[in-house]
């Protein structure tokens, strides 16, 4: 269910990237997700990148990238609420020692399900181009 992504799937996770960016961030404006499309879709193959996969449906995905950082983590509007974005960091969890990621203060659905998979606050700022809050978290297996 949970394997490495491959180019062949860009178009699919793209979609995914932005209808759940829309989605969770009301708080910013959709013209912000929009505007970075494309460079994010330029960088995303960089990334180490997990989908989650089932009968050929990509429900959700994960990217790591500089070893650690969780750059984000997607799932589907229907598939939510069916545990497959704690699967998609349990595996993480079992690839890399420690995991930090920033995720908008105002976004409490993630905020609490990092807390719920034992990530902690470990800062708080202004993020650059959004001007919103943000939380810098982290887990470590130690």
């Amino acid at each position: 269910m949970i394997k490495k992504f491959d180019l062949s799937k860009l178009e699919e996770v793209m979609g995914i990237w932005l209808e759940t960016n829309i989605d969770a961030h009301n708080f910013i404006p959709k013209e912000y997700w929009t505007e970075n499309f494309d460079m994010v879709k330029e960088i995303l193959p960089s990334a180490e990148i997990y989908i989650y996969e089932e009968s050929n449906i990509i429900k959700g995905f994960i990217g790591v990238v500089e070893q650690n950082y969780i750059a984000g983590l997607f799932v589907k509007k229907e598939y939510q609420r069916e545990g497959i974005g704690e699967k998609l960091i349990k595996y993480c969890k079992l690839e890399y020692p420690c995991l930090i990621l920033d995720v908008f203060m105002k976004n409490k659905k993630a905020v609490d399900f990092y807390h719920k998979n034992d990530f902690i606050v470990q800062e708080e700022r202004i993020h650059d181009d959004t001007k919103e809050l943000e939380y810098t978290m982290s887990f470590d297996k130690k």
